[in-house]
Order: structure tokens, then sequence, then C-alpha cells
């Protein structure tokens, strides 16, 4: 295993950035998932941050941006960073699906690369996964810089989130041959919040589904053991696949009820 590295540095540089270039627009910079969670491996994890603003960001700027972010990104965690700017006016009260100025993830470099200009027009929409994000924001989140969380962050409704939560595993059979421990420690976090309404990281989500005799506590504690550490994830892509389908067909008949 690698010697343990402080990304601290990137998210105070990446604020920074925000700083320079959003200036009086800028709001606030939120960190959410496995780093504001407690449960952050830079082996196997990304930073991510959502950046509010007070109105549209102009082209010129987000070209600005999306300059420092690829930056930044080649000193982040071999996952990168996963980076969302949201306008004040969608976080509270809360909008779903949420409206995003643009966004950036490790899986849109290429893009990006092949015509910046393009890229900065056209990745601006709607996005389920900022009801997930914004949920474990007012659970979990750290203010980087600006206003605190409640005050920009509106409460997400229980059906809004269950539906970001849901898209994100509804495709899990498949997912599984991709990114498995992430996917399984996902399946698990999402029935832990239909059985007792509580927002999890993956990590708690994998140790709570371990007790539960219905479902493969092996297979579940190999992949929580893998994401905590730099060990590879080896299990039959079968066995995978079959442990998905249950795990979605006991949460599809929890949303039934």
């Amino acid at each position: 295993m690698r010697e343990p590295v402080d990304y601290g540095d990137v998210a105070e540089a990446l604020v920074q950035k925000c700083r320079e270039i959003f200036e009086k627009e800028l709001s606030g910079v939120y960190l959410h998932g496995s780093m504001a969670m407690g449960c952050f491996n830079p082996e196997k994890s990304d930073i991510d941050v959502i950046v509010v603003i007070k109105s549209d960001a102009s082209d010129f700027r987000k070209l600005r941006f999306m300059e420092e972010i690829v930056e930044l990104n080649a000193k982040a965690p071999p996952k990168g960073i996963e980076i969302s700017i949201v306008k004040e006016q969608y976080c509270k009260p809360f909008v779903y699906p949420t409206p995003y100025e643009l966004h950036f993830s490790p899986g849109h470099l290429e893009r990006y690369r092949r015509s910046p200009e393009a890229y900065v027009r056209e990745m601006k929409g709607t996005d389920k996964d900022l009801a997930a994000h914004f949920t474990v924001i007012n659970n979990y989140g750290r203010v980087l810089w600006g206003k605190k969380i409640g005050e920009v962050f509106g409460q997400v409704p229980r059906e809004d989130y269950i539906d970001s939560i849901f898209y994100d595993i509804e495709n899990a059979v498949i997912d599984m041959a991709g990114d498995p421990v992430y996917v399984t420690l996902n399946l698990c976090r999402t029935l832990c919040f239909l059985c007792n309404g509580k927002c999890v990281s993956k990590a708690e989500g994998g140790r709570w589904a371990i007790g539960r005799s219905e479902f493969d506590s092996g297979l579940i504690n190999e992949a929580l053991d893998c994401y905590l550490s730099d060990k590879r994830f080896e299990y039959d892509l079968d066995k995978l696949q079959s442990f998905a389908r249950k795990m979605l067909k006991t949460i599809k008949d929890m949303l039934k009820t």
C-alpha cells in the first residue's frame, strides 16, 4: 500500500480558485461523499464537491474554472474530483431534478479536451444525483468556504431522495461488471435507508447489511474490506449479479409498501 496522502491541499486550492473566479457570486463550497463521511480511501475514493453560486455563470468563467479543475484533478486521488456548480435558488427551497450550471468528473475529461468551449456550453442541465448529494451535505457535509449549510441547502423531500438513490442503483445487475465494490455497498446503503430512514456512507451501509442473515455476508464483507484498503475485489460475476438481483427485488418490494 502507498504511503497515506493528505489531499487537504487540493481542497484548499479548489476553494481558492472558486473565490478567484466567481468572486462575489460565490455563496459557498461544500464537501460531501466519503471525505465528509469519514470513510475516505485515497486509493478508492474521489473528492466530492458542490459549488453554489448566486446567478448564472458565464461561459468565460466556466472555461477558467475548468482549466483550474483539470489541473487540480491531476493532483487528486486516482479517482479524481467530482464537482457540480449549482445556483443557490435551486438549493433552498430544493428543486428536483436539480438544475446545474456545470459538472465535471474524470469520466468527462476526454470530452472536455476535445472541445472545452462545447463542453462548458453543453454540460448544463438537471441531475437526479444532486438530491442524494444534498442529503449527504445536510447530514455530514463540511463547509470548505462560505455560508452555513442550513442557510444554503433546504431539506430534500424523502420521495426525491429515494428516487435519486434508486436511479443510481436501478442498473446494478449490469453495473456489477464495471465497479462491483461501489455497486455492492451502494445497494446496502440504499436498503439501510429504506429500513431505518438513515442516510449512511457506503462503508456504514455495508456493515449494517453484514448483520442481515438473508444476504451474502461473505460477499459484502469482502467488498467492504476492499473498499477500505488497497485490496483487489475478486468475486464470481454470476454471484455478484445474483446478489444484485436479490437486493433489487428486496428494495423494489419495500418501495411498493
